[in-house]
């Protein structure tokens, strides 16, 4: 199989030019397949096309191709010194003075023809030469129909309309080009995020180096204030680092020796050793750009629906046209009059505004979600999690933290005042999760360090050792119930515990029962205010998919807020219940960790997966990742889903709508080619701005 290429493009304005541009490049004979993401500014396709040749394809726009690795291709360009805008300036200028002359009452008006026909040149030199390229062939884009109707205006006498409407038309694509930009700017600003070089010890040398010359395996060093260069783990020193531009996380994350650090964020105030562990090429940052350009590349199906549509609008705009022009003289009416309307017709017809309606919408969504630490992997996505009506959620890590924390520690009246340096003793020397958990809460709670010998762990039941010669077991209620008699008022501690769905363990002091311990896997904090959002939202249902026991699943679901519980299951368990969902729901998203829970994040209408950051897995299976492990990230994108799915059915409704009521002005014979290129354009103008709107979303 041929191995695909991919180039950055430059000077891309319009989506009829990336259109028009995949097309030429899949005529050239060493092509077999192409394809031109607008929104990333990004050919990929499939032969051994050179440069020159793709250079040649884009050549009637000026589209320029790079290499991948080129880290800025869009240089920032001031605005007066931008083409489109030149361009339109010069046009204006000669508009308003062909105007002056007009109005000056002068007997001859050659020199006002003349200045209109400059500004016509100036500012539609290039429209024409695709025009007319394009007409010879029969293909007929939005530049096409503008040259017909401008020529015709001329042959008709209309000088001084054909050279208003061209400088609309120049204004209608400098304002696409900037809003276009503006909506790339995401992207830049993700690719602008890792420096370009680094400090780096290699066998025993210091020296900077460029990214793509990093080795695994190579020293980092990264002082106070410096962005980190590469994905790695620290190898010494401490420091919090800012990990905004990746997760999202607003508040900076303490990193010490054997943490994990990524490219592009910022050290603050130590400095760090970090071991590369990553080529530049996949870095996390480098996966969320490629994965973000891929997903605008992907086509929304609204976005489907008007290509489709756009490809049978434009013909019968010719022909509507045609008929305008000529059926109204052949019944009574003045030619010129009706040439002028169907010329007008032509130019109400451009399907500009409409074919960017949706690319527009959804490269903004996805780039704001990108940085806002939500990785969206397609338009389609985008616009299923709009519509989904119900949520469902593994427990474990999704609603809760994932790691057991100690909730209780309830003493005997007779127990010893020490007794918890004593169950820290023992269980420090457990590899046990709730023996961890029991050490952080003991050293939370200031404990004295003793010493301890003769430790013993004992499978499925705890451990026991000698304190200051005292023996001490820590364990399960079922094994400190074999050794010694549980005192009433424990008994009844232990059982009420136990259905809040808490792990309940025993502390003896030789063999005579002296604490409780209770032990849970906690609620995240958030995730009660998460479901009440959800239900705000409109989310019609959320349930919680769990492997854990009934119990300690109910009582961690009646504390979150969720209803529906679906405990004991196995990921095929799982599986089962994302489809039975689907069957009375009709869309449900499914959030997990994007591993364990992968069958049922694949079954699923979409695939949330917690923690994307430094997890390829969840990267790679999801359809959607939140980065910073934050379930707060998810109304906030259910959010961002259904007011882009809003704003593009707002978007289309624009785009045809006054195009419609410029076209009923036919009837009564007012419709001017003013009013059509206002039409066009404001049109235009409205699906930009109205786009945009998106970019003010956060959480």
């Amino acid at each position: 199989m041929a191995e695909k290429t991919e180039y950055r493009l430059e000077n891309l304005t319009c989506a009829n030019c990336a259109m028009k541009f995949e097309s030429n490049v899949k005529s050239i004979p060493s092509v077999s397949e192409a394809t031109v993401n607008f929104g990333a500014s990004k050919l990929s396709f499939t032969g051994d096309a050179t440069v020159e040749e793709l250079q040649a394809a884009g050549a009637f726009d000026g589209i320029k191709v790079v290499p991948l690795t080129k880290r800025n291709p869009n240089p920032k360009i001031p605005f007066f010194k931008r083409k489109e805008n030149i361009v339109t300036l010069l046009a204006l200028i000669f508009v308003i003075a062909g105007l002056y002359f007009t109005h000056r009452d002068l007997p001859n008006t050659t020199v006002a023809t003349g200045l209109f026909a400059a500004a016509i040149l100036v500012g539609g030199l290039g429209m024409f030469i695709t025009g007319v390229k394009n007409l010879v062939r029969f293909d007929f884009d939005m530049k096409t129909l503008m040259t017909i109707a401008i020529i015709g205006a001329v042959i008709i006498g209309e000088w001084q309309e054909a050279a208003v409407v061209v400088f609309l038309f120049a204004v209608s694509e400098a304002l696409e080009a900037y809003s276009m930009n503006k909506a790339r700017q995401s992207i830049r600003q993700l690719m602008d995020i890792a420096p370009p070089s680094a400090t780096v010890r290699r066998n025993g040398t210091v020296e900077e180096l460029p990214t793509e010359d990093i080795q695994i395996g190579d020293i980092l060093l990264v002082k106070p204030g410096q962005k980190i260069a590469m994905d790695g783990i620290v190898l010494s020193g401490q420091s919090t680092v800012n990990q905004a531009p990746i997760t999202g996380e607003s508040v900076p994350v303490l990193k010490k020796k054997d943490d994990e650090v990524f490219a592009g964020t910022l050290n603050e105030e130590g400095a760090l050793e970090v071991t590369v562990t990553k080529l530049v090429g996949d870095t996390t940052i480098a996966k969320i750009i490629h994965l973000v350009e891929d997903a605008q590349a992907e086509k929304a199906p609204s976005q489907k629906f008007v290509d489709k549509f756009a490809k049978y609008y434009t013909p019968i705009i010719i022909v509507i046209a045609i008929l305008v022009a000529i059926i109204p003289p052949l019944f009574g009416g003045e030619w010129h009059t009706w040439i002028y309307q169907g010329l007008a017709v032509l130019v109400v017809g451009c399907p500009c505004a409409l074919v960017v309606s949706t690319p527009v919408a959804i490269v903004t969504a996805i780039g704001n979600a990108a940085r806002q630490g939500v990785l969206i992997k397609g338009g389609v996505h985008l616009e299923e999690m709009g519509r989904i009506n119900a949520v469902a959620f593994d427990k474990t890590g999704t609603l809760t933290k994932g790691y057991p924390e100690v909730t209780d520690f309830i003493m005997d009246k007779t127990a010893r005042n020490n007794i918890l340096d004593a169950v820290a003793a023992v269980e420090s020397m457990s590899q046990h999760p709730l023996a961890r958990a029991i050490v952080t809460y003991s050293e939370s709670q200031g404990v004295q360090k003793v010493d301890m010998v003769n430790f013993q762990s004992v499978t499925g039941k705890g451990a026991y050792g000698e304190v200051g010669g005292s023996l001490i077991h820590v364990g399960s209620l079922n094994w400190a119930m074999e050794l010694s008699e549980i005192p009433s008022e424990l008994k009844q501690r232990a059982e009420a515990l136990q259905k809040e769905g808490k792990s309940v363990m025993a502390v003896l002091l030789d063999k005579t029962f002296q604490a409780l311990i209770a032990v849970t896997d906690p609620l995240r904090d958030e995730s009660k205010d998460v479901l009440r959002k959800l239900k705000d939202i409109g989310i019609r249902h959320t349930v919680m998919l769990t492997g854990d026991d009934q119990r300690t699943a109910e009582a961690i679901a009646s504390t979150a807020g969720v209803t529906d519980v679906r405990a004991n299951l196995m990921p095929e368990d799982k599986l089962t219940a994302i489809k039975g969902l689907i069957g009375e729901y009709g869309r449900v998203a499914m959030v997990g960790d994007g591993i364990n829970d992968a069958p049922a994040l694949a079954a699923s209408s979409i695939g949330i997966a917690m923690g994307g950051a430094g997890t390829d897995a969840a990267l790679e299976t999801a359809d959607i990742a939140l980065m910073a492990d934050d379930l707060r990230q998810l109304p906030y994108t259910m959010k961002l889903s259904r007011k882009t799915l809003q704003i593009i059915k707002e978007n289309i409704m624009f785009a045809l709508g006054l195009k419609i009521v410029a076209l009923l002005l036919i009837i009564p014979g007012w419709l001017t080619l003013w009013i059509a290129i206002f039409a066009d354009m404001g049109a235009t103008l409205l699906v930009v701005l109205n786009s945009l709107r998106l970019m003010r979303i956060h959480k």
